[in-house]
């Protein structure tokens, strides 16, 4: 997909932070819309329907965390990208964006370049059109690509697409230690993430499908246990 194609929606309610990253971004091609709160966010993504969208947290009307799990609640934005870009750091305000469906959190400040090289690497993904092209299927334990879903005895349960690639990346070589850096390279590319990331992500796929899938190897990465083998 070229540059020219690809819609991204900014949405901070700061007018000097949304010039900057509009600025930049148009540099790159890209067709941008704006707005200050999380009423106007999602009102935009309605009509314009984004590839992309960078979300503040602190907003007026409806805080970037209500607007992100409202989009991921709508089947029209179940394939957009969301990055959160903010000045919270807190452990909870990154946990909180993820929960919700964030596919990556950036803190503030931020240079344009890092953030333009960043977005770039999260917009590869639209020409990648089939990352996991087949369905994985276990004793009690069904991994859908086409649905982004996992059952698990007989239960439907929907992931966010970086923890559903995560599974499906540990699920297609059952018993191999993936590495972290592996993973990291893996599910964020490029993306300026730490190795908390992964755990975080971890975290939130044991309480989905159970702790007896996946097993960590201690200062090495993880594994998954194919539950035909669990005694």
């Amino acid at each position: 997909m070229k540059g020219e194609d690809i819609r991204i929606l900014l949405v901070d309610d700061e007018p000097d932070i949304l010039e900057i990253i509009r600025f930049n971004l148009s540099k790159e091609g890209y067709k941008i819309y704006t707005a200050t709160d999380g009423k106007q966010a999602w009102d935009k993504a309605i009509s314009k329907l984004p590839h992309l969208i960078i979300l503040d947290i602190m907003m007026p009307i409806m805080d970037g965390i209500e607007t992100c799990e409202k989009l991921r609640q709508d089947n029209r934005f179940k394939d957009t990208i969301i990055m959160f870009l903010t000045a919270r750091g807190e452990e909870y305000s990154h946990l909180a964006a993820y929960n919700v469906g964030a596919d990556d959190y950036v803190t503030k400040p931020i240079k344009p370049k890092v953030l333009v090289s960043k977005i770039k690497s999260l917009l590869r993904r639209l020409n990648d059109p089939s990352l996991f092209p087949s369905t994985l299927k276990f004793k009690g334990l069904v991994i859908d690509s086409e649905a982004y879903s996992v059952t698990v005895d007989n239960v439907i349960i929907n992931f966010p697409k970086k923890e559903f690639k995560l599974l499906y990346m540990l699920a297609s070589q059952p018993g191999k230690v993936f590495e972290r850096n592996k993973i990291l390279n893996e599910i964020w590319g490029e993306s300026l993430v730490g190795e908390r990331t992964i755990d975080v992500h971890m975290r939130k796929i044991r309480r989905k499908i159970g702790k007896k899938y996946l097993k960590t190897i201690k200062g090495v990465g993880y594994k998954f246990i194919d539950p035909r083998k669990i005694k």
